[in-house]
């Protein structure tokens, strides 16, 4: 009997989380091409160890020619964006954090380099190599390098891939782009990861208000390469944060990821749709991540766009060639929740980069003192009580992060947005994970 193909509900829902303005101007809007004059490529764009530059002042270099690595386990390799000239190799603390950048003036041409050439895979060794080789870290996210994931501890059986579609931040729709633009390497990098890691399911989880990439996503479930119906697609409710990785977990499995846990040590690979997009166009083409899709957006911005961005291109070269109001007040890497202010528009969009925001001024309303409401804990996505964290900080009483589990944070922001008394309690929250981490 022919298989019916369904759409699946949550397995577990958290009883938590906000309701956010869906704010999607660029949502139906293809990706443009911006090609910058110079790149200054940073050589750590990841967890782990920074690469060292293995190419010279003067050097030729092409579209995927590899510029800088690191022997360490935790890393990824870093890939020439444009085809030109290294200009200069230097030192510089655009992000608070000093670290090597190569510069490159572009020759226009972006011509590939001729020694890429595609990657065959058969096996999980192959499937982990593409992911090192391609210079792959999770997008949009902390950077962990993909090929790790890939290749979990002896005795860890991976036996579910949850695609990660969700994309719950207001303004962002890059991964969404990805879906409707690249289907077919989507398509083709699920099914072959799962055949290559022999996993026994796939669930691909999407949230409820894209009606037009639910329909796409399903016919990658109902594709004729799933015989035995183990790829499934699940609609999840449209609140944030959907789509972080402990809560899109628990939806699509029901597990609880402990703390200080990856999701290999549960069973679960959790790669979202551009990173599988990304690494089977590296598979088939040999090209590497050498560019990133940004959605650029926000109060300030008249036309936003969303734009295949050479990695390395400065921030303000983007914004010099968009409708700006010019008294904006902030611009912002990634969403509106869990993005990071730029203090220097010399930063540049990294492999981590999803979405520039400019936003114009808001009306500042200062703190009151916390009416004990308890919106901030009955929110809060991990079971947090950043009300007491904040009491806790502001006496001195450090002791008692361990006891509050400030560690399970992930800084998502929601503690804040509920917040009547508008304490900074996200602020106060990752205060307190850094002075946890430095007593540990």
């Amino acid at each position: 009997m022919e298989k019916k193909e369904s759409i699946l509900s949550p397995v577990k829902r958290i009883h938590a989380g906000i309701s956010l303005p869906h704010i999607k101007r660029t949502a139906e809007m293809e990706t443009e091409e911006f090609n910058p004059q110079k790149v200054y490529i940073p050589m750590v764009m990841n967890i782990g160890a920074p690469c060292t530059p293995c190419v010279a002042v003067g050097d030729k270099v092409f579209v995927g020619t590899k510029i800088g690595d690191s022997e360490a386990f935790v890393s990824a390799p870093i890939h020439s964006s444009v085809s030109g000239i290294v200009t200069a190799i230097s030192s510089r603390d655009i992000t608070g954090q000093k670290q090597e950048y190569i510069e490159i003036e572009s020759d226009g041409k972006n011509e590939i380099d001729e020694n890429l050439k595609p990657f065959p895979v058969k096996t999980k060794e192959d499937l982990i190599a593409a992911a090192k080789n391609c210079g792959l870290v999770g997008l949009g996210g902390a950077g962990f390098p993909t090929h790790i994931k890939l290749n979990p501890p002896m005795g860890t059986k991976l036996d579910t891939l949850v695609v990660n579609a969700a994309e719950c931040e207001p303004y962002l729709t890059a991964d969404y782009r990805e879906c409707m633009e690249r289907y077919e390497d989507v398509l083709n990098g699920i099914y072959l990861i799962k055949k290559v890691l022999n996993l026994e399911k796939v669930v691909i989880c999407i949230e409820s208000n894209k009606p037009k990439a639910i329909k796409t996503l399903f016919q990658m479930a109902s594709d004729k390469r799933d015989k035995d119906d183990t790829v499934k697609l699940m609609k999840l409710p449209s609140s944030y944060p959907q789509g972080a990785e402990k809560v899109l977990i628990y939806s699509a499995t029901g597990r609880i990821l402990p703390p200080g846990k990856l999701p290999s040590d549960i069973g679960c690979l959790v790669m979202n749709v551009t990173s599988i997009g990304s690494l089977y166009r590296y598979i088939e083409t040999g090209k590497p991540l050498t560019h990133k899709r940004i959605t650029v957006d926000g109060t300030a911005v008249k036309t936003p766009k969303n734009l295949l961005v050479p990695i390395g291109t400065k921030i303000s070269d983007i914004l010099d060639t968009l409708e700006v109001d010019e008294a904006y007040e902030k611009v912002i890497t990634g969403g509106p929740m869990m993005g990071v202010a730029v203090v220097d528009k010399d930063a540049v969009v990294e492999k981590r980069t999803n979405g520039i925001l400019v936003m114009n001024p808001q009306k500042f309303v200062s703190s009151t003192p916390c009416i004990r409401c308890g919106r901030c804990a009955k929110n809060c996505p991990m079971g947090l009580t950043p009300a007491k964290v904040e009491t806790a900080n502001r006496v001195g009483d450090y002791e008692k992060f361990k006891e509050l589990n400030v560690n399970l944070c992930m800084e998502c922001g929601s503690c804040s947005y509920v917040c009547p008394a508008k304490r900074p309690l996200t602020q106060v929250m990752r205060v307190a994970k850094s002075i946890s981490r430095g007593q540990k």
